[in-house]
């Protein structure tokens, strides 16, 4: 599996999200809605999720094991901060 594209939405710094961003898996499929989180520990990401009948909330794609899961956030948060960074030249 080969994350194609990401693209990153930054969001107001109003809450704790920061950026919801899309990716695209072997050019072929696309996961919507992936939120950059800052949390205690830093930033982290949250799989795009539902709100269930129990209010509690679901994930609705998410991947299967860590070691995806640690593949696909360390991709998303290195565009993420390039995302920053080119901000912060475009208000120089």
């Amino acid at each position: 599996m080969q994350i194609t594209d990401v693209r990153v939405r930054k969001v107001a710094k109003e809450g704790k999200m920061r950026a919801v961003v899309s990716i695209t898996i072997d050019n072929e499929f696309v996961v919507h809605d992936i939120k950059v989180i800052e949390g205690e520990k830093g930033l982290f990401i949250a799989m795009p999720s539902r709100k269930a009948a129990d209010g509690e909330y679901r994930d609705i794609a998410h991947p299967i094991n860590s070691a995806t899961r640690e593949r696909i956030q360390a991709l998303i948060l290195e565009k993420y901060e390039q995302a920053s960074l080119e901000d912060d030249i475009d208000a120089e």
